[in-house]
């Protein structure tokens, strides 16, 4: 289950082993399960800095490190209550077929621990090469520990390459005696997955100042709601005269007991544009939820499930507080309850660090990608549909300063149909490095996610966005906007010094839509209506998606002029407008359609 898109491996080709020896090697590892389990202690000595547990009814939990000196990842499970074994292991996005898997399993009288992988079928296979390996299991009053290690390539086909980016953990807890390997049946045993970055950046954490204040901003003893999924806000306030501050850090608050529920969190500031905000603590889809919460969209903060306290770097904070910003802040929580469970009081939240002593700069935050807005769509029954936003040349130039700004973090953000985004920095038409990639990107599990080194961007660099969708499961179009079923592309990098950039983001040129829209009526047999009153989500739904229509779109969006949109925070647009790519003609697909490049571009 390598990833696609991976570097060849530089590894020798490896040989099969014998069935024979594949046993025997099981025994001897169930010989130093029991020798280490007897001695009852926890496994000392390794430092595992990031935990996560596994399973809603905290069953399981996972801890771990990474070695990047080693290329490996240290894993240490500890399982509660264990019945006859337990699967863990990595697919590309949770599923239990065509996954890479360590299994402890127990015939009732001996158990055995081996690597394994599982086909199109869900039926398990005993891996020929071993790349999960055991390094000691051990008793404790809480359970038992269970440590081990996994390289991040193996060079073998059935397993999973671990890369930067999140990462599907599945987990599987057997029940019942197996007597072989092949006798598990993974569709009855109780089994989910959980997403986290396994690659956490090696980054220095910076001292706080000493005079650091804290700031808790958590839902006020709220009771979750017993279904799967719940979206709740509550509007907190900052105290009157609250001057400029800088936040230095911040990290979660979790009810004790809600580990397991509390799946990601975020704080707003709210525009300071109203003098005041309704207060409000209710579900964020409610229909009494008032409008001006919709303003309340600059975040301050993030956290995710498996995510450590976030710092910002000793050189910058992000300011909050003033006479020109809003008092008034919306946390947003997203509880995970597939278990329905009820009555489970919460009040979770983010612990903000925050100190007077300003630090020399700003923390700024800018939006990279797509515009949202309807001209960008994807037809449904895709496997994978590309669309790409561009933060060009021209808009740095205008906009950034002459030492340019340096991007610290990252968190990338689609809706529902999101599979994969990454961000490039181009420099004079040539790719210069990838700022953050997530090639297993989830829309369930989005978290700031600082980067391992800072990217300096200069006047005249381009940021370029690409965002890859799945529609296999949709019959109408996906048209772009803020609906959860429309789609987004985006990418939120923390950067300083701030600058009045917030947005840089682009768009297919409307006038090129529209010539699309021509096309495709000319060529098929069934009317699309390009009326002026129509909408575009109108004329998108009344296209047939035959191969032509959708091969004709996606040249559209790969070749045709952009518009950009270059926007200061007060949302009023730098002197950047339209972008018109100098033209080669092509042979035309349809008589009103010319396909241009993109190779090089001129303002008018």
């Amino acid at each position: 289950m390598q990833t696609h898109g991976s570097t060849p491996c530089p590894c020798p080709s490896f040989r099969l082993r014998e069935l024979a020896s594949m046993y025997f090697t099981m025994v001897a590892v169930f010989l130093v399960i029991l020798v280490v389990a007897l001695q009852g202690l926890v496994p000392r000595g390794t430092y595992f800095p990031y935990k996560v547990p596994l399973d809603p009814q905290g069953l399981l939990e996972l801890s771990w490190n990474v070695s990047y000196p080693e290329q490996a990842v240290y894993f240490q499970i500890l399982i509660r209550k264990l019945k006859f074994g337990l699967l863990f292991g990595m697919s590309d996005r949770g599923e239990f077929e065509n996954a890479d898997l360590a299994v402890l399993w127990n015939d009732g009288h001996s158990s055995y621990f081996g690597d394994a992988w599982s086909d199109a079928h869900g039926q398990l296979h005993m891996d020929s090469q071993q790349d999960y390996q055991l390094l000691g299991a051990q008793k404790a009053p809480e359970g038992l520990y269970l440590l081990f290690r996994r390289a991040f390539s193996t060079c073998d086909p059935k397993d999973y390459l671990i890369e930067d980016g999140t990462v599907h953990l599945i987990y599987g807890i057997l029940e019942n005696p197996v007597h072989s390997l092949r006798a598990i049946n993974i569709s009855t045993m109780y089994r989910g997955l959980q997403r986290v970055q396994l690659l956490k950046p090696n980054i220095t954490i910076p001292e706080l100042p000493n005079n650091v204040k804290t700031m808790e901003i958590t839902t006020p003893n709220i009771v979750i709601p017993s279904q799967e999924t719940t979206y709740w806000c509550y509007i907190a306030k900052l105290p009157d005269s609250f001057a400029k501050h800088h936040i230095v850090m911040y990290e979660p608050v979790i009810t004790a007991g809600n580990e397991a529920l509390v799946h990601h969190m975020e704080i707003f500031q709210c525009t300071a544009e109203f003098d005041s905000i309704p207060q409000y603590n209710d579900l964020c889809d409610s229909k009494m939820k008032p409008e001006r919460l919709n303003y309340c969209r600059h975040v301050l903060a993030a956290w995710a499930m498996g995510a450590q306290a976030f710092y910002y770097p000793k050189e910058a904070g992000l300011a909050f507080g003033g006479p020109d910003s809003s008092r008034y802040l919306r946390l947003e929580v997203h509880y995970h309850n597939p278990l329905l469970f009820k009555g489970r009081r919460d009040s979770s939240g983010i612990r903000l660090y925050y100190t007077a002593n300003l630090r020399p700069h700003d923390a700024g935050i800018m939006e990279l990608g797509l515009v949202y807005t309807p001209v960008m769509a994807v037809p449904p029954g895709e496997t994978t549909f590309i669309l790409t936003g561009y933060c060009t040349d021209k808009c740095t130039l205008q906009a950034l300063p002459e030492d340019g700004i340096r991007i610290f973090a990252s968190q990338l953000h689609t809706h529902l149909a999101g599979r994969k985004v990454v961000t490039v920095l181009s420099r004079d038409g040539r790719e210069q490095q990838v700022v953050n990639a997530d090639g297993h990107y989830s829309p369930h599990f989005q978290e700031i996610r600082m980067l391992k080194e800072l990217v300096a961007v200069f006047p005249g660099d381009e940021l370029i966005t690409t965002c890859t969708y799945n529609t296999e499961d949709r019959n109408k179009v996906t048209v772009g906007g803020f609906g959860i079923m429309e789609e987004m592309c985006v990418n939120y990098v923390h950067y300083y010094p701030q600058t009045q950039l917030e947005l840089c983001k682009s768009a297919v040129d409307p006038g090129y839509l529209h010539l699309y829209f021509n096309t495709v009526n000319r060529f098929n047999d069934e009317e699309v209506c390009t009326c002026p009153k129509v909408s575009v989500p109108e004329q998108f739904s009344s296209i047939p998606w035959n191969a032509f229509n959708r091969d004709v779109l996606k040249s559209l969006y790969n070749f045709a002029p952009i518009s950009v949109h270059c926007n200061k925070s007060s949302a009023v647009r730098f002197p950047v407008r339209r972008i018109h790519s100098k033209t080669r003609r092509t042979e035309k697909p349809c008589p009103e359609m010319m396909v241009v490049t993109t190779s090089s571009s001129e303002i008018t």
